[in-house]
């Protein structure tokens, strides 16, 4: 299983790339792996405030719709359109297939997720 060294991981499978006070947020592989083929992804909408959990939006496979919770809060800036047709992105390349970008609200909330190895340590005991 891949994971990134310098994102930031949430228990939800959640990853956050943080560049300056902009975060992109996507899911990890061990998510697309869960979920299966990826058909469908809702995102929420340009300019939403979201908070740390609520949901902004569901990764739909062919196993299973699952609900993407926000691991920071923020404001929608940006939401990656090429899901829209691609969706299988998310499972060919999940750390470069972002979902949404947000305006960091507090980046102490930062403090809260993990780091690579943090969630390495959490994937295995998961599996377990």
């Amino acid at each position: 299983m891949k994971i990134i060294q310098g994102l930031y991981y949430s228990k939800d499978h959640e990853w956050v790339k943080v560049e300056g006070d902009k975060a992109y947020i996507g899911i990890t592989e061990y998510a697309q792996h869960a979920l299966g083929e990826i058909v469908y992804v809702e995102v929420p909408e340009v300019d939403d405030e979201l908070n740390v959990a609520d949901v902004f939006g569901v990764v739909e496979s062919v196993k299973a719709a699952s609900d993407s919770y926000m691991p920071v809060s923020g404001k929608v800036i940006e939401i990656n359109e090429e899901l829209e047709d691609a969706p299988q992105l998310l499972n060919e390349k999940p750390y470069e297939s972002w979902i949404l970008a947000v305006a960091l609200s507090d980046r102490s909330e930062l403090d809260h997720l993990m780091d690579d190895k943090g969630y390495e340590a959490f994937c295995k005991s998961e599996s377990h």
